[in-house]
């Protein structure tokens, strides 16, 4: 059976939908599967994304994109330097 992956923003709202019903009275764990989660996963999800709002999570991915950019920039940059180098030395 394959898995669904959530998008980010799901996450959020699902980690909210969770604290406003334990806000409501019902206990964390009946909360978690309530949402069709488990223990584990919830966890996880709120120590990555706890307490981000929607604007910060545009943010944050905002960001990965553009350091995803650079990253391949810098390697780009390092790969035609080394072969400039070995160019000059002649050894081609």
């Amino acid at each position: 059976m394959a898995t669904k992956r959530h998008k980010p923003e799901e996450i959020v709202m699902k980690l909210r939908q969770v604290e406003v019903l334990v806000g409501q009275g019902i206990a964390r764990v009946d909360a978690i599967r309530e949402m069709r989660i488990t223990e584990q996963t919830y966890y996880r999800w709120r120590m990555q994304y706890g307490g981000m709002g929607t604007a910060q999570l545009r943010e944050l991915k905002r960001l990965q994109k553009e350091n995803e950019r650079l990253r391949k920039a810098v390697s780009e940059l390092t790969l035609d330097k080394l072969i400039l180098t070995e160019a000059a030395r002649g050894n081609f």
